[in-house]
């Protein structure tokens, strides 16, 4: 129990938020870029980041309640006008427009039924284009 507390700290210090969003076997990483810009981060199948120039951006699938949160950290930089929103089945969703300055945490939530499917996180910025996270998948999918 120790161990998996340790790892669960170790992510969400990673991924910048707090121990009740990360389950306890997010830990970990791999280094597939999804663009040329990006370097890939990833927790487990559960949580997946993407480390941007200017950023960070993570998709979590969560059990309890069934949710998916898009969180985009800003770490520098212009402030930029966004949108957070995840791609599951082809279909896109999006959260309203804001505007994220550096230092700002932007978080998005969607609650739904258990679909065993797997879901991207997006990151719309206003004249720049959609950035993306590697795939993530619900746990006991």
């Amino acid at each position: 129990m120790i161990r998996r507390v340790s790892l669960a700290a170790a992510a969400c210090e990673a991924v910048g938020f707090s121990l009740v969003t990360v389950p306890a076997h997010a830990a970990g990483a791999e280094a597939t870029p999804t663009r040329a810009s990006q370097k890939v981060m990833s927790g487990s199948d559960h949580v997946k980041c993407t480390s941007l120039s200017k950023g960070q951006l993570c998709i979590v699938m969560n059990s309890r309640p069934q949710s998916i949160d898009v969180i985009y950290t800003k770490k520098g930089g212009a402030n930029i006008k966004a949108q957070l929103g995840y791609r599951m089945n082809g279909s896109s969703s999006y959260a309203g427009l804001e505007t994220i300055s550096d230092g700002d945490r932007a978080a998005s939530t969607w609650k739904m039924s258990w679909p065993c499917k797997s879901a991207v996180g997006l990151l719309k910025v206003q004249g720049q284009g959609t950035f993306e996270t590697p795939a993530a998948t619900f746990p006991g999918c």
